[in-house]
């Protein structure tokens, strides 16, 4: 039988699973015979976990021990802002753990993030085996253009924990262009605005018959459909404080019914002019009394509230036209990704941003998943002629620099995988270690970019200034992870690392929670002959991997949706209604979709290492030839092949310790040499309070 790949849709708020077989691409239900599945995991006090809208419907009943929206944290460090925003409003506890890494105290016990994730992608395996009747071992999982290393290496982490293959890490946006297009012979570019639960992403595609090239990706790294229901529980809970004098927020179980409420009420915006929000005895009054919420919120009310964010996304579509040299008119197509992009008010206001109305032929809520699904068979496939995709870097690679700014090594939107080496020579004589950081961002300042790790090296061959060459090398990976390596050209002695910071968890500790099957905890409701396959009809689906030889995706044709009808959430019953639309149409399904990058704390930058030059640096590879200077304070120097057709190299400092650095990366200046780059831009280091030495053409110093 040929090898199975599933592609899964890791969502903030709901989850999907899909398998591509034949020539068409299926959705795969649940147990429950629903297409998505919520992102929430409920913690019961003997000792088992359950996932999906059974857990959500624990969020009222027990919110101290049910997690929900967890990829908005997964990858973050303790100390960000958007923890801290996460601390204010979920009534699970969040604590910190080594390394500044986030840990969710349930009960007796702490879970990472990746843990608690690989509980969702679990329940989304056995789904899949429960609909095919066959283990699965191997898929796709998506992730945010806009994530960083940390979050990508985090997402992945969690995918082993699950006990799944992880073969790629595919960008969401780039997914769903992929279900869009392939095997249409579609020539053209298309617009992927995808808004989900916690964050938002636009990419900018070219499609040219099966080839998929994302030309710029952009995204706003703390907004989504989480924050659209924030406005009504904003809204709700002031008047219930102006009216009773009872904040709301206090109360995690109040909390929660407001959060269940505002979600509800989105929904049936999506299809109502209005909807009626009931939330019968939310508190008791001093004296006892039962109080209760009811309040009519209109369309045009929530607009209101809610258009100062949709505007925020189109400043970010903006960025992303730019970095792709195009316009609105250049467009060929618009396709909505994610539950909020149901509403009309989000329709209506990117088909006014993009002069054309979005399709409606591929489900928001399923398409990320599809197209998980074509590149998952796609790359197990061993004779195919599948579609071939060029994804892009969407964030800047760089490296802490003296001032506490940050200096740009690959550029975002640059195609990957990509490699980019950098040559380095010695600032004094005879040291033994230097330490770079590697950071992730835009920002000029290395405290607002996301720190990947500290790498050193150490162990090279010691000589005089000027006389050893280090080759630096900065890799990343068609998963969009960040990996550097060190090199002595003389000796050939190495060190490496993956960004050593990458997901708060090591190797021991992965294997330990895989060792003690974690995931597998989770109770999967088995899927019945109502809600599952047939036998006969399992026996079709399977009909392709049955053959001899491997599958093969040749010639698949995604089936389009007919109309994108909702999804439908089913929450269980609770005692308290809470919310009750005019009619009982079908629900906007919670959005999948994630938040991202988070700032690190000066404390782990520390003082930075480089001195910073005005032109940005070249991709090229660096070829100095460098001759080492008499003076002991000369700087240490990098310099660029006076061939490239790039800018001048790297100016900064990077600090070398005489003596072994141990396992303690917090050095005393002490401790500390200094290596400096050297350059032309006098005022650059003057800003820097640093020396500058200057080579002329013949490498004497002047």
């Amino acid at each position: 039988m040929a090898e199975i790949a599933i592609g899964i849709d890791l969502g903030t708020s709901n989850s999907c699973v899909a398998m591509a077989r034949g020539k068409k691409v299926d959705v795969l239900p649940n147990g429950y015979g629903e297409r998505v599945t919520a992102s929430v995991v409920a913690f019961h006090d003997d000792g088992s976990v359950t996932v999906g809208n059974t857990a959500k419907a624990n969020l009222i009943h027990d919110p101290h021990n049910t997690v929900a929206s967890a990829k908005r944290l997964i990858g973050r460090y303790f100390f960000s802002e958007e923890v801290k925003k996460a601390q204010a409003i979920y009534s699970y506890e969040i604590s910190e753990g080594p390394g500044h890494s986030l840990r969710i105290q349930v009960r007796d016990e702490q879970f990472s993030l990746p843990e608690v994730s690989a509980m969702v992608l679990r329940e989304m395996k056995t789904v899949a085996e429960e609909r095919l009747g066959h283990e699965v071992r191997k898929a796709v999982i998506t992730v945010p253009a806009y994530f960083n290393d940390n979050q990508r290496q985090a997402t992945k982490d969690a995918g082993r924990i699950a006990g799944l293959e992880v073969l790629r890490l595919l960008n969401e946006p780039t997914a769903a262009a992929l279900a869009y297009g392939f095997g249409r012979g579609l020539t053209q570019r298309v617009a992927v605005y995808d808004l989900g639960g916690g964050t938002f992403d636009i990419s900018i595609l070219e499609i040219g018959k099966d080839v998929f090239e994302v030309l710029s990706t952009c995204g706003d790294t703390y907004l989504g459909g989480d924050d659209l229901d924030d406005r009504l529980i904003d809204m709700l809970a002031d008047e219930f404080l102006s009216k009773e004098g009872i904040n709301l927020r206090g109360d995690p179980y109040a909390l929660e019914k407001l959060k269940l409420a505002a979600e509800n009420a989105k929904k049936g915006l999506s299809v109502e002019e209005q909807v009626e929000i009931r939330i019968p005895d939310i508190v008791q009054s001093d004296d006892g009394r039962p109080l209760s919420i009811e309040r009519t919120v209109s369309a045009s009310e929530f607009s209101s509230l809610v258009m100062d964010l949709i505007q925020r996304t189109f400043k970010v579509c903006d960025e992303a036209l730019q970095q792709a040299n195009l316009v609105t008119r250049d467009l060929g197509g618009v396709i909505l990704v994610g539950g909020p992009t149901r509403l009309p008010i989000v329709r209506q206001a990117v088909a006014d941003y993009f002069g054309q109305d979005p399709k409606v032929d591929v489900d928001p809520d399923e398409v990320v998943a599809m197209g998980a699904a074509i590149h998952a068979a796609s790359l197990v496939s061993t004779d195919s002629d599948d579609a071939f995709l060029l994804d892009v870097t969407p964030l800047s690679l760089r490296i802490g620099v003296a001032g506490g700014l940050a200096e740009t090594v690959i550029e975002r939107n640059t195609p990957v995988p990509i490699e980019q080496t950098r040559t380095f020579t010695t600032y004094q004589d005879f040291q033994d270690s230097v330490k770079i950081r590697v950071c992730q961002g835009e920002s000029r300042k290395a405290s607002e970019n996301e720190l990947l790790g500290q790498f050193e090296f150490a162990g090279f061959k010691k000589a005089r200034r000027g006389e050893v060459k280090i080759d630096v090398t900065f890799e990343i990976n068609s998963d969009g992870i960040v990996n550097v390596t060190a090199c002595d050209q003389e000796t050939g002695q190495q060190a490496s690392t993956s960004i050593t910071l990458s997901s708060g968890l090591s190797e021991e500790e992965i294997q330990g929670i895989i060792s003690r099957g974690q995931a597998e905890r989770v109770q999967t409701e088995p899927v019945t002959e109502t809600s599952g396959m047939k036998e006969a009809e399992r026996a079709e689906a399977m009909a392709p991997f049955m053959d001899e030889g491997a599958f093969s995706p040749e010639g698949q044709e995604l089936v389009p949706v007919e109309e994108p009808a909702p999804a439908q959430a089913v929450v269980a019953p609770e005692p308290e209604p809470v919310v009750a639309a005019p009619e009982p149409t079908p629900p906007l399904a919670p959005e999948p979709e994630i938040e991202l990058g988070a700032a690190p704390a000066d404390e782990l930058l520390g003082e930075a290492d480089l001195i910073p030059e005005e032109a940005p640096i070249a991709l090229e590879t660096v070829q100095p030839e460098l001759a080492p200077a008499s003076a002991a304070e000369v700087p240490l120097e990098v310099e660029q092949d006076a061939n490239a057709r790039t800018t001048p190299a790297l100016n900064g400092e990077l600090e070398i310790d005489s003596g072994d650095l141990g396992d303690d990366l917090e050095l005393s200046p002490e401790d500390l040499q200094e290596i400096e780059l050297e350059t032309g831009a006098e005022s650059l280091f003057d800003q820097a309070g640093a020396d500058l030495s200057e080579l002329t053409g013949d490498d004497e110093e002047v």
